[in-house]
């Protein structure tokens, strides 16, 4: 007879149950790593993880982290970047100038004008493109940092970088370093939330954008719903007696410490331990900080959900709200597949993808503004890289069906809240919009100015591996951009 997990999991109180959790938990079936107890010995990282909230290293700006990830590469010289002299040489080839930056060279054309009209906003006066109308009226809340850059022009390695901080895969995430350096304000939740988008299925990288590599398993991203069942399995399929519920984790914890205590030394027994009680504690905590029927007709309406258009992120941005407003550390949000990648056809999708995220992002700003988080909650906007400069289309093709090739060496990227100086722009590519040139700022320079936010440095924040001190911004010696601050 087949045992599904969740009928494993509403008798692991009885005997053969308890068997099988001491077996399980004798196995890696995370992460697929080990820490032996010399190893643990040697190193001198904490000898336990959890996600208990952690001491700072100086006084935080920011408790948590909303980053809206715009997969794909959102263009810059079309969004917050306006060149008159690239509108100037519409038209104008410079192939030669950029060949090593081209992922279709074939497809490559001559200099592009944006065909969007750009416009002063805020008391600062910062520009800002048509496409983006909502996010506009918040720009003095706003700092958009223009000189970006990564360092590969494909999708897959650039989003290793962005995320992780090198062009490889199998390393944490950045949401698994900040949790793991400050763990949780909310025991019943992840520490670490990933809203992907329930209109487009997994992005590129799929579940390698959130995983905490040779961090313990603890620290991974905990994907969530935006509809349905926030997360599948984790109500066991009939209901038990309260009573037999609090006997069945009484004595799967008692399970636990004999387990542990027997095996000294283990870390990541630890953290696997620690997500199935985690996993307990969410059945009640979960439900109820996605429950967006307990908002307002007016809120919904203010994000959007219920419309063609914005009803799918609209969603995931309100719930990015309710998480970080119960405690949880870092919440990641997707837009669908890569809606931003606008290789063809620029005059149409690239409204598309803005359309379906404007109206959701600014109502964002106003609720955590409204509710007081604003102070407490630092939003981040970007990609991971723009758009070049030239038209990209294949030959003998109507010129109107035009779009733009990845542009990694400049790019724009905005911050929020969290004593982010608003309606400030730092930074600048060239006159054409191709390269950062003014204030250059790295993955690595970004990563740390997000971990200094939160009151880590990012040299102090480390985990030992095989004798090294692994840090997301490796062996650099990144600048914090403290001129965004106030």
């Amino acid at each position: 007879m087949k045992t599904s997990r969740r009928t494993f999991f509403s008798r692991i109180s009885d005997g053969i149950g308890g068997a099988a959790m001491l077996s399980l938990l004798n196995q890696d079936v995370f992460s697929g790593q080990s820490v032996s107890a010399a190893d643990a010995h040697a190193a001198s990282a904490p000898k336990s993880f959890d996600l208990l909230p952690k001491r700072t290293h100086f006084r935080p700006r920011a408790k948590a982290v909303i980053q809206l990830f715009m997969q794909g590469g959102p263009s810059q010289v079309d969004l917050f970047d306006p060149k008159t002299e690239l509108t100037k040489n519409d038209g104008k080839s410079i192939l030669k100038e950029i060949a090593r930056d081209l992922s279709s060279p074939d497809a490559a054309g001559g200099l592009m004008g944006s065909p969007f009209k750009f416009a002063q906003h805020g008391q600062a006066g910062t520009w800002v493109s048509e496409l983006l109308p909502n996010i506009a009226r918040h720009v003095d809340d706003i700092a958009v940092v223009r000189s970006m850059f990564n360092t590969h022009q494909n999708h897959e390695p650039a989003l290793f970088k962005i995320q992780s901080g090198k062009l490889m895969p199998g390393l944490p995430a950045l949401g698994s370093w900040v949790t793991y350096g400050l763990g949780s304000e909310n025991q019943n939740l992840p520490a670490y939330v990933v809203l992907d988008s329930p209109d487009g299925g997994l992005p590129v990288n799929t579940v390698q954008n959130w995983q905490s590599g040779y961090l313990p398993p603890l620290y991974q991203g905990t994907r969530m719903r935006s509809r349905g069942t926030p997360i599948l399995n984790l109500k066991p399929e009939g209901d038990s007696p309260g009573e037999v519920e609090s006997l069945s984790r009484d004595l799967l914890g008692k399970l636990d410490r004999i387990h542990r205590k027997q095996r000294p030394g283990e870390l990541q027994l630890d953290a696997r331990i620690a997500s199935y009680e985690l996993a307990a504690r969410m059945q009640m905590s979960a439900s109820d900080a996605l429950d967006i029927t307990q908002e307002s007709a007016e809120t919904l309406k203010s994000y959007g959900i219920d419309e063609k258009d914005t009803d799918g992120y609209g969603r995931q941005a309100l719930l990015a709200r309710r998480l970080v407003e119960r405690g949880v550390r870092f919440v990641q949000v997707f837009t669908p597949g890569q809606r931003w990648d606008n290789h063809s056809n620029i005059g149409t999708s690239l409204p598309t993808a803005c359309r379906s995220t404007d109206q959701s992002v600014a109502a964002l700003l106003a609720d955590l503004k409204q509710r007081g988080l604003m102070d407490d909650v630092l939003v981040v906007w970007g990609g991971e890289f723009g758009r070049l400069p030239i038209a990209q289309m294949r030959p003998g093709s109507n010129p109107k069906s035009a779009g733009r090739d990845h542009g990694p060496t400049g790019f724009s990227v905005w911050f929020a809240g969290a004593g982010v100086k608003g309606g400030t722009v730092y930074g600048s590519t060239d006159e054409i919009g191709y390269r950062a040139a003014e204030n250059r700022v790295s993955v690595a320079d970004w990563h740390a100015t997000i971990l200094h936010a939160l009151g880590l440095h990012n040299e102090q924040l480390f985990f030992e591996s095989h004798g090294f001190k692994e840090r997301i911004t490796g062996t650099t010696k990144p600048r914090i951009v403290n001129e965004i601050f106030s």
